[in-house]
């Protein structure tokens, strides 16, 4: 069974992806910002993480970032509402510094599951 490791500080959001997920047939970890998913990345090596692009502590440009370096190979989806700039911009971003996908928020259950199932098939 595949593992994906959900970062969010949104604890309404992480609830929600982790049941959708499960429901998929999949593990979910969570954590609550970067710096919680770094560390839950290597000592659990997910097959996958979702992460949101504004968090406190260490947000999610910055997590994609040192995760590449970790691992070049590690496959992320990027999330955002939106902050300061649009969601766009944060998004954009994410796909430059190595996310395979983007989406804002909120997403498609059904999208975002046909995502995964083809990103870790």
């Amino acid at each position: 069974m595949a593992m994906i490791l959900i970062m969010d500080d949104e604890a309404q959001v992480r609830k929600m992806l982790k049941k959708v997920l499960e429901k998929n047939g999949y593990d979910v970890i969570e954590a609550v910002n970067g710096n919680q998913g770094i560390k839950l990345y290597e000592q659990l090596l997910p097959d996958l993480i979702i992460t949101d692009l504004i968090m406190p502590e260490k947000e999610g440009l910055e997590s994609i970032r040192e995760l590449k370096k970790i691992n070049p190979d590690v496959k992320i989806i990027a999330m955002s509402g939106g902050g300061i700039a649009d969601p766009k911009v944060y998004l954009n971003l994410a796909t430059k510094l190595g996310a395979v996908h983007t989406f804002a928020k909120p997403v498609e259950n059904e999208i975002l599951v046909s995502t995964i199932k083809e990103l870790i098939s």
